[in-house]
C-alpha cells in the first residue's frame, strides 16, 4: 500500500494533489509494510508516480509521523527537482522525517490546528563501543544534512 496518493483536478487538469498520509519508509523496507498491508511506500515508486505529472503544478498535503530519514530526502529531492509549482500544506502534522518533506515546498503552509515537529535524529545501534562512537558520528552528519533543509527553506541561522 502506498502513503500518497495522486488526485487530479478535474476543472484544472494541470492541478494536481498529493496526500501524504502514513509512514515513510526506505526501498528496502517496503516489503514489511506491504506484508502487513499497512500504508507506506518507497522514494523509488514516489518518484515513479510523481514523473507522470511532469510541469503540473502539485499541491502536497502532509499528514504523518515521518519515519525513515533518507527515504524522506528521496521525496524532498524529487519534490524540489519537480517542474512546476509544489504547496506544501500541512493538514494535520508534519512530524520528524514529514517536516522534511514539507520544506521542499515552494509554499508552506499550515492549519491553526496542525502540527510540525522537528527533533534531533536518533536511531538504534548494536555493537562494540567503537560501534557506538561510529554511530554517534553518522547521527551527527544526519542532523547537518537535516539543518540544510530547515535553514534553506527558512532563511534562518542553523543555530
Amino acid at each position: 500500500m502506498t502513503y500518497w496518493n495522486f488526485v487530479r483536478n478535474a476543472e484544472q487538469p494541470e492541478e494536481i494533489e498529493l496526500r501524504i498520509e502514513g509512514e515513510i519508509v526506505s526501498d528496502d523496507d517496503a516489503w514489511i509494510y506491504e506484508w502487513f498491508d499497512i500504508p507506506a511506500s518507497t522514494p523509488n515508486a514516489f518518484r515513479q508516480a510523481l514523473s507522470e505529472h511532469k510541469g503540473k503544478n502539485i499541491t502536497v498535503w502532509i499528514d504523518s509521523w515521518g519515519g525513515d530519514v533518507f527515504a524522506a530526502a528521496g521525496i524532498y529531492n524529487a519534490l524540489k527537482e519537480h517542474k512546476g509549482k509544489v504547496t506544501v500544506k500541512v493538514d494535520g502534522k508534519a512530524v520528524s522525517a514529514a517536516s522534511m518533506i514539507a520544506m521542499a515546498g515552494d509554499e508552506v503552509l499550515m492549519s491553526p490546528v496542525s502540527i510540525m515537529m522537528i527533533h534531533n535524529p536518533w536511531t538504534g545501534a548494536r555493537g562494540e563501543a567503537k560501534d557506538m562512537r561510529h554511530m554517534a558520528d553518522v547521527l551527527d552528519e544526519v542532523k547537518e544534512t537535516l539543518i540544510n533543509a530547515y535553514q534553506a527553506k527558512t532563511g534562518l541561522s542553523r543555530n
